[in-house]
């Protein structure tokens, strides 16, 4: 594997983990509050978001990378 992939795999990694926890933490802050089991609903909604998003960043963002150089250019 050559390093621009792993680099592409890490950065869809990492921007996962931040995206899907921010946004599953404030979508079921608002929509549930700060209620009993709050943390493990959140942890679990977290990972499901997790298993959605790697696949869509890994096959959709150098499509979408590919329009905004296009519309940049």
């Amino acid at each position: 594997m050559n390093v621009q992939l792993k680099r592409k795999i890490a950065f869809a990694l990492s921007m996962g983990v931040v995206t899907t926890g921010i946004i599953s933490f404030a979508l079921l802050a608002l929509n549930m509050g700060f209620s009993d089991g709050f943390a493990l609903t959140w942890l679990r909604s977290w990972g499901i978001g997790y298993v959605i998003v790697i696949p869509a960043i890994l096959l959709v963002g150098p499509r979408l990378q590919a329009q905004v150089e296009r519309w940049v250019h």
